[in-house]
């Protein structure tokens, strides 16, 4: 090779493909601290997550059902002075082991969820788990308000229309455990449809949905809440149904306004 056709190859550029195929990996999609276990040892934890749920909830429950009555009382609040009849043997009882039930799993709640987090922490990204903290809190807070609504609002508008409603025909004796079924019923299912934002969110953050995309679907939300507050709502008056209908819409609507504020 003559000296003319010597080529300097420290001026040739690094053609290797497998260097510029490889896209830069996202430090947010990186899961840090990655530890590899095998099936088995993912289906242990889990089983001994699922165990400590159960403890919590046993230990929520039978604490709730020691101190019941207060509870129960509580409850009978929103009833304005109706008397409440045991119709047969034991119904107080079986009631009473409801209410525990119900109070126990909202008690025991917060730590359920811990085990939860602490089973699938290990398999989210960066960007993943900067989402979780916003999500748990606001999931509480939300569900929380949910109860409050439906105790404080719903609850008392539904008795008040059926304690209205043939007041002058018929006597106000209602049985007990009908009645722990009917505000039971309607306090986690409004809680869990405050839930609505959070998903909304959820949904925004990772891309799936935009906030243009839900607001142009209002019609098609403001049947499903009418029909939502059809079914979660235990009564057939007209007034429950259209206040927690109008509480999902103005959740929904909100919720586009949170996805709208994240940029999404």
């Amino acid at each position: 090779m003559t000296p003319s056709q010597e080529v300097d190859t420290a001026t040739v550029p690094d053609l290797d493909p497998e260097k510029y195929d490889q896209p830069e990996s996202n430090p947010l999609d990186e899961l840090p601290g990655e530890v590899e276990m095998s099936l088995f040892e993912h289906l242990e934890e889990l089983r001994q997550r699922i165990f400590y749920a159960l403890i919590a909830v046993a230990i929520g429950v039978i604490g709730c059902f020691i101190a019941v009555k207060p509870i129960v009382q509580l409850l009978e609040v929103p009833a304005q002075g109706v008397k409440f009849l045991q119709l047969a043997p034991g119904e107080y009882f079986f009631v009473s082991l409801k209410v525990a039930g119900y109070s126990g799993l909202l008690v025991a709640s917060p730590f359920v969820l811990y085990q939860i987090i602490q089973f699938v922490l290990p398999g989210l990204t960066r960007r993943e788990r900067r989402l979780l903290a916003p999500i748990v809190l606001g999931s509480s807070v939300l569900f929380a308000a949910g109860l409050t609504f439906a105790y404080y609002l719903l609850i008392p508008a539904a008795l008040k229309f059926f304690i209205s409603y043939g007041a002058d025909v018929v006597e106000q004796l209602w049985s007990i455990d009908k009645y722990f079924e009917f505000v039971l019923l309607l306090l986690f299912s409004t809680g869990l449809a405050f839930q609505i934002p959070v998903i909304q969110l959820l949904l925004g953050a990772l891309g799936i949905v935009s906030s243009e995309t839900m607001l142009s679907g209002w019609r098609y939300v403001t049947l499903g809440a009418v029909i939502l507050g059809a079914v979660l709502t235990p009564s057939v008056d007209p007034l429950t149904q259209t206040l927690l209908a109008g509480a999902v819409l103005g959740l929904y609507f909100g919720g586009i306004g949170l996805v709208k504020l994240v940029g999404k």
